[in-house]
């Protein structure tokens, strides 16, 4: 049974956050759903645009929020942007096939995953954003760690 990875990251600046975005890659190396949590204005869309420059993105990185998903292209796979927060039910999720985004093997960045939680994959890593102050934050990053195992650990 794989183990929680926890980890808290303190950011107070933009550098900070690109580093933490390489990090964050090179630590999931296998994951492909990321959950955001956190205020509005606490920094998901810019962590998830520079997160998606690291991964190549070349084209404009914005908020889905009217559109609900955005697709950015990589010279890999798409890669997609879901922003669920005008959703208010679990049928408007299904009624824009968001399930089918997350049964891909592609990157999907979500915002306000709350409403479609149960139905996120095992794997998905989780961010949590927390604002401290006008510049500073800090991310809880919650990921399956499959290279251990309990009886690894003794």
């Amino acid at each position: 049974m794989p183990i929680l990875m926890e980890k808290t990251y303190h950011i107070s600046s933009i550098d900070e956050l690109q580093s933490l975005a390489n990090t964050l890659l090179d630590v999931c190396k296998s994951a492909r759903k990321f959950a955001f949590y956190g205020e509005i204005g606490a920094g998901k869309t810019t962590f998830i645009k520079l997160i998606c420059q690291a991964l190549g993105v070349k084209n404009l990185v914005s908020s889905p929020t009217f559109s609900i998903i955005n697709e950015y292209e990589t010279a890999v796979a798409p890669i997609y942007h879901i922003d669920l927060y005008r959703l208010k039910t679990e049928e408007e999720a299904f009624n824009i096939h968001l399930f089918e985004y997350l049964d891909s093997p592609n990157y999907c960045f979500i915002e306000w995953p709350e409403i479609i939680e149960h139905y996120l994959p095992e794997d998905t890593v989780k961010i949590k954003v927390n604002t401290i102050d006008e510049f500073s934050r800090t991310f809880l990053i919650q990921a399956i760690d499959h290279d251990q195992t309990p009886d690894s650990n003794s």
